[in-house]
This record gives structure tokens, C-alpha cells and sequence, in this order.
């Protein structure tokens, strides 16, 4: 099992705080709260968030930086992408998805709000054991 200690950029921060969105363990450490919103999200083994969606009525989404460890990322209806250090993901507003860790590797993003008009975002279903083993 990998895991990050030579890696490691910003500490991981305390226990997420949105937990309840998530399948196993993860850590939030935010960065920024001004202009743009940054946090430095660390999972553990296995760790993955629910299905959610990024909403705004103008802009928004979020940009993932992946800094450490491997990871998945799937919108609905797509096949999932292995995520690995220093890959980019753009995630536009209003597209439904799920992102978290490997099940042998930690992995940390830094997860970028994108700024637009109006944004929130929807928590969905929890993406599935069989789902998750397939990958």
C-alpha cells in the first residue's frame, strides 16, 4: 500500500467536516476562503466522495490538482480515469460525478471552486461497492 510521506505538500488538515458525503475516511485542509475557494482534500485507502454536482446559473465547477498518491475520477455515464500526481481535471459546472482514492493508494487533490453566479453544489447517491471493486 502506497503512501505519501514523500509527497505530502500542505498538511491534511483536520477529519472533513462533509464526511457524511464520503465512503471511508478523508481530510480537509482549507487554503483559501477568499476570491477563490481552495482546499487541500487527503483520502485515505478506498476513500471516495458521493455522486455530486457543481451547480452555478453562470461559471462555476471545480479544477482538481492532484498532488499525491492515485485516485479515480468518473462523471456519469463515462468510464472512470486513473488520477495520478500531478494530473489536472476540469470539472464543469452541472455535470454529475464522484472522485477519491484507490483502493491500495492514499491520494490528495487540491479541489479549486470555480467562481460563478449563484453556485452550490448537490449531493447524490454514494458511488457503489460493486461499482468501485469493477475498477
Amino acid at each position: 500500500m502506497s503512501d505519501l510521506s514523500n509527497s505530502v505538500i500542505f498538511e491534511k488538515g483536520e477529519e472533513n467536516p462533509f464526511g457524511e458525503f464520503f465512503v471511508g475516511k478523508s481530510y480537509l485542509n482549507m487554503l483559501s476562503t477568499e476570491g477563490v475557494v481552495i482546499g487541500n482534500v487527503t483520502f485515505e485507502p478506498g476513500c471516495r466522495n458521493n455522486w455530486h454536482i457543481h451547480k452555478a446559473d453562470k461559471g462555476g465547477g471545480q479544477i482538481l490538482l492532484c498532488t499525491g498518491g492515485k485516485g479515480w475520477y468518473q462523471e456519469w455515464g463515462k468510464p472512470a480515469q486513473e488520477l495520478n500526481a500531478g494530473d489536472v481535471v476540469h470539472i464543469p459546472a452541472g455535470v454529475k460525478h464522484w472522485h477519491g482514492a484507490a483502493k491500495d493508494s492514499w491520494f490528495v487533490h487540491i479541489a479549486v471552486e470555480v467562481p460563478g453566479e449563484n453556485t452550490s453544489s448537490e449531493w447524490c447517491e454514494p458511488v457503489s461497492d460493486e461499482e468501485y471493486n469493477n475498477l
